[in-house]
């Protein structure tokens, strides 16, 4: 998508990873859903917005849309969120399925009739800034209070997703599977300490590029590790050199590079797609000679990932619990 992955892919990579964070940027609502009641003041990444206290029919395109499902917020319009249907349980599946559409996968694709006719009182946008750009915000504003709630790196998830549900009036039920989250968390840090402890890892992402042959590292607090660093696991080394979004937690080597870069792991993990299956980029990199050439590799020290791409406290468990079966045998190597 966006956020993250526009800024931080090289040519081919951004346009897959632009088409992500974009096509999570969709629209807003309409005129005839102006607030009624009390209003109150509401800094957004597009600046302080007067939005309803109580909002009772919101829009909501890009992040906020499994965000504010999952928060049970008023909605009566999302955008298309593909990328997060995996994710979903059946009831907020359910729920996203019965949704009026007002835009896709794309900024390009928002419908601006079809925000308006659903008479929003508020139109959450959940995407970056220079997605946010991509959108006529003067004519969504003609509708209804627009804000802008986007994450600058992955693990910013956490802050977004908060804002998105304070905005819509739906922080309740937002706090209650946040603090499901908390404590799945914090179990699984104690029972993985001493399996972890002074173990190095390195995170293989699904964003390389095959046709350039790059494969993508990811470091702390990138897509394929921040779930997994609120249990305990830490990636070593950062950016050689440092951009802006993702380009700050994770970069591109040439395949080449694989030695250098992941021979001093311990141990590996690697992202996978919801079904278990490898991403294109990512199998580029297990199908090589270099990489079966890796001491953590040679070890059977190498860990699949799935559910890389929550975004939302509710998704965030499905990874954890998924971070558990993974790692299980970490567990039966101390025996």
């Amino acid at each position: 998508m966006t956020l993250l992955r526009s800024s931080r892919l090289t040519k081919g990579a951004v346009a897959v990873a632009a088409f992500a964070l974009t096509a999570t940027v969709a629209g807003c609502g309409t005129g005839g859903g102006e607030a009624t009641g009390e209003t109150r003041q509401f800094e957004a990444d597009n600046g302080t917005v007067e939005i309803p206290e109580n909002p009772e029919r919101v829009v909501a395109t890009g992040y906020a849309v499994p965000t504010l499902i999952e928060a049970g917020a008023p909605l009566v319009g999302i955008s298309s969120w593909q990328r997060g249907e995996p994710m979903m349980s059946d009831e907020d599946m359910q729920t996203y399925q019965d949704l009026p559409r007002v835009a896709g996968e794309t900024a390009a694709e928002t419908n601006y009739e079809a925000i308006a006719e659903q008479n929003p009182d508020l139109i959450v946008i959940g995407v970056p800034q220079p997605i946010f750009q991509e959108i006529d915000a003067e004519r969504l504003e003609s509708i209804a209070p627009v804000v802008a709630i986007g994450p600058d790196v992955p693990s910013q998830w956490k802050e977004v997703s908060h804002k998105q549900a304070d905005a819509a009036g739906a922080l309740e039920q937002f706090d209650e599977v946040k603090a499901t989250y908390e404590e799945k968390a914090e179990e699984l840090k104690g029972k993985y300490a001493e399996a972890l402890d002074g173990v190095q890892l390195a995170h293989i992402g699904g964003y390389g590029e095959v046709e350039n042959g790059t494969f993508q590292r990811e470091f702390d607090g990138s897509w394929g590790t921040n779930v997994a660093n609120d249990i305990g696991v830490e990636y070593f080394g950062e950016v050689a050199e440092k951009g802006e979004g993702s380009r700050a937690v994770s970069e591109y080597p040439s395949l080449e590079e694989l030695p250098s870069a992941l021979g001093e792991a311990d141990a590996i993990t690697y992202s996978v797609n919801h079904d278990g299956s490898l991403p294109e980029p990512v199998k580029y990199v297990l199908d090589s000679n270099l990489w079966n050439n890796l001491p953590a590799v040679q070890d059977d020290q190498t860990f699949p990932i799935k559910y890389t791409e929550a975004a939302t406290y509710g998704q965030a468990t499905t990874a954890l619990e998924a971070l558990d079966e993974t790692f299980a045998p970490l567990l039966q190597q101390q025996r």
